[in-house]
């Protein structure tokens, strides 16, 4: 469960994108109970000039932490009741980031089905879904990724080779077209827990 380093987020955001897919996203909870999940979806947010990206209207508060350094989290509610939880990655000062959409339980699944009731892979296979099955609110904007407390994503088990599927993101529809059909969205070919959204 060692936390990924700064350098690691500190890159392209698409190669970060592809270099999250088989990791595990790890959550801390208050009792200390550890749940652990595999990263099998991701979305890429380029930055400034990608209309997709919340960081295209400028820096606001709710954005903050995405000018800020890579390696910290960057939770966000939308329609009033669902959390998303983005990596930024990149540089300082320029704001990218990385929104997790479908993860795969590896330990504690008892107990994220206790956070969220859900049948089979309706757990964690999608934005919204996956941060109730891990516990994951606002309370968590700007933690930092880096410190291996509370909320982090640790490296792929050994020996793991992801076949990785591109596509267009979801939901991006106020989006310019060649931002809305840009492959950003990257899943593990073949894993069951992948969003339906393909």
């Amino acid at each position: 469960m060692t936390p990924l380093s700064r350098d690691f987020y500190a890159r392209d955001t698409l190669v970060v994108a592809e270099n999250l897919l088989g990791c595990h996203v790890v959550r801390e909870l208050e009792s200390g109970l550890h749940l652990m999940a595999r990263i099998v979806e991701v979305e890429a947010y380029m930055g400034p000039h990608d209309s997709a990206c919340h960081a295209a209207k400028g820096r606001t508060a709710r954005t903050e932490v995405m000018f800020g350094p890579p390696g910290h989290a960057y939770v966000y509610l939308i329609y009033g009741m669902h959390h998303m939880l983005n990596f930024i990655t990149l540089r300082d000062g320029y704001p990218c980031g990385v929104l997790l959409r479908a993860v795969e339980p590896v330990l504690g699944e008892p107990q994220m089905r206790l956070l969220r009731s859900a049948k089979g892979k309706q757990l964690s296979n999608g934005p919204g879904k996956l941060t109730r099955a891990l516990g994951v609110d606002k309370s968590l904007y700007g933690h930092d990724l880096t410190l291996g407390t509370q909320l982090w994503a640790s490296p792929r088990s050994a020996g793991f080779k992801p076949q990785i599927a591109y596509g267009p993101r979801v939901g991006i529809g106020y989006a310019e077209s060649e931002h809305r059909e840009a492959p950003w969205r990257l899943w593990l070919k073949g894993n069951e827990w992948v969003s339906k959204a393909r």
